[in-house]
């Protein structure tokens, strides 16, 4: 196993820079198959971009290559440029990295719990498109059921918090809402547009239904706006064709989760709300921006951004968040065990083979001896049979010191007592360092992660 990530996320890149890289991100899984560079899983969300990688016999570089020349080549940006924003993690910051995206602890809203759903689509997506090796598979398994405890078990997981509900959070606050009391009369008589029939667009809709929210309308450029509705109960109104020019001159919360690459401009939201005498607040919750930021100096128009929702996000309890990373780092120590102990894989099978050779040897004698007859098939089923029992526990024990970092006693050991030769199992990076390629700060210095 050689994994390494890639990682561009609202921490240290803007969110435009994310959305290009996003657009070029999807093209790494078509271009991985054909160009036998190993295997990799897309995660990409409304703040962050990520290709977790499987590296083909240890060639890290030449994943790596074929990765950013791929996302190059998809966003007509520069391969020094992607190269330059990506963040590269070895191997055991990838592991940590992703057990904390999935868990809800390196999100801008911290302790939401999309994110979870996020990445087992992501590894869904990689095992269809197939390039989800073992490796990435495990990694990505194991990250998720963190994520499960995480919710189920802490009081962080309990808050529910999200992208979607800060953001209509803010959008109560723009108009004023400050009562349980007022905001139910708010969303009960509010027009709300949707824009879009994504994952995400489905979210929104759910956390509009439980705000109480009656008067919903979505549109999709797509024209599957009809089936996102019926798909979800239909107690929202589909919206085709031109009707979404009324919709958005009687809308009062208008939320835009498309990400179709195709902004409404100024221009157009002053033609769309001809005749309309009442302010409109505009949720843009696309990474690619459903509307030009320009809109926001328009009159009696609001604009709440996804940078607006990352600096609003309220900060969870200490508690709840130490309780969620204690959790995250024994799921941790739990994988890692289990991946030294897969690399006692080779000294097992080292074992087994010599064992059963000697086996086979002995079978072969006697089947000289007293000729293929039912008794000597019988011999050979018991004879097996006893060579299994015989492995398990020095099966065990290899796994148990493997992860324990003490592997090479118990090869030691094969070589002094059998005079076994275990094959030297390939490389496992275990820091960033492991992988050390350049790229650049946001002060313009080239540097190794």
């Amino acid at each position: 196993m050689t994994l390494f990530s890639l990682i561009a996320s609202h921490k240290d890149v803007h969110l435009d820079t994310v959305a290009r890289l996003s657009a070029g991100a999807a093209s790494v899984l078509s271009a991985l198959p054909a160009s036998g560079a190993g295997g990799a899983v897309v995660l990409t969300t409304c703040n962050r971009v990520e290709v977790y990688a499987d590296a083909d016999n240890g060639d890290v570089s030449g994943t790596h290559n074929t990765l950013v020349k791929a996302i190059a080549a998809e966003t007509d940006l520069p391969y020094a440029t992607v190269d330059g924003t990506f963040r590269l993690l070895g191997a055991d910051a990838t592991v940590r990295h992703l057990f904390e995206v999935a868990s809800g602890l390196d999100s801008a809203v911290v302790g939401e719990r999309e994110i979870a759903g996020q990445v087992r689509r992501a590894l869904v997506e990689a095992r269809e498109a197939g390039t989800a090796t073992g490796p990435l598979v495990r990694l990505f398994e194991g990250a998720t059921r963190a994520a499960k405890d995480v919710g189920s078990q802490t009081a962080l997981g309990a808050t529910g918090r999200s992208v979607v509900t800060v953001a209509l959070d803010l959008a109560e606050e723009l108009r004023g809402v400050v009562t349980e009391e007022e905001a139910e009369d708010f969303w009960a008589e509010a027009n709300v547009l949707l824009i879009g029939t994504g994952s995400y667009a489905g979210t929104t809709l759910s956390q509009l239904a439980d705000r109480g929210a009656t008067a919903v309308a979505v549109h999709s450029s797509s024209g599957r706006a009809e089936q996102f509705v019926a798909d979800r109960g239909g107690w929202a109104m589909a919206l085709g064709g031109e009707s979404i020019a009324g919709a958005l001159a009687e809308a009062d919360v208008v939320i835009g989760c498309s990400g179709s690459g195709r902004q409404v401009s100024p221009e157009q939201l002053v033609a769309l709300r001809e005749g309309a005498r009442h302010p409109v607040t505009l949720l843009d919750l696309a990474l690619s921006r459903d509307f030009d930021p320009a809109v926001a100096d328009l009159d009696q128009v609001d604009l709440i951004t996804l940078e607006d929702v990352r600096l609003a996000a309220p900060e969870q309890a200490a508690s709840a968040v130490s309780e969620a990373r204690t959790l995250v780092e024994g799921a941790l120590r739990d994988f890692t065990d289990s991946q030294r102990g897969r690399t006692a894989d080779g000294a097992i099978r080292a074992l087994r083979e010599h064992t059963l050779a000697a086996l086979d040897t002995e079978l072969e004698r006697v089947r000289r001896r007293h000729g293929c007859t039912a008794p000597a098939e019988e011999i050979e089923f018991a004879l097996r049979h006893m060579v299994r029992q015989l492995l398990h526990t020095p099966t065990v024990r290899a796994r148990r010191m493997a992860a324990e970092g003490r592997l090479d006693e118990y090869e030691r050991a094969l070589q002094a007592l059998y005079d076994i030769e275990v094959p030297a199992a390939a490389p496992i990076p275990d820091s960033p360092s492991a992988c050390p390629v350049p790229h650049q700060d946001a002060d313009g210095q080239r540097r190794t992660a």
